[in-house]
């Protein structure tokens, strides 16, 4: 699955497949970038899911 929700929240996978301790190293490095992230074990596999909310959109000088 490549999107679940969570507490009404998109999460979206992020393409790995980890061991247990790698998974909360992957997770944790992903919320220091200011991603929130959801652990979930599906088929005895760690998954990683992550999103970040858009607060701002730099769009520069070029005109829409």
């Amino acid at each position: 699955m490549k999107v679940c929700v969570i507490d009404g929240k998109k999460f979206i996978w992020d393409g790995n497949e980890y061991g247990e301790e790698k998974a909360q190293r992957v997770s944790d490095d992903y919320r220091k970038n200011n991603f929130e992230t959801r652990l979930i074990k599906d088929k005895g596999k760690n998954l990683v899911y992550t999103r970040r909310v858009v607060k701002e959109i730099d769009l520069g000088n070029n005109p829409i």
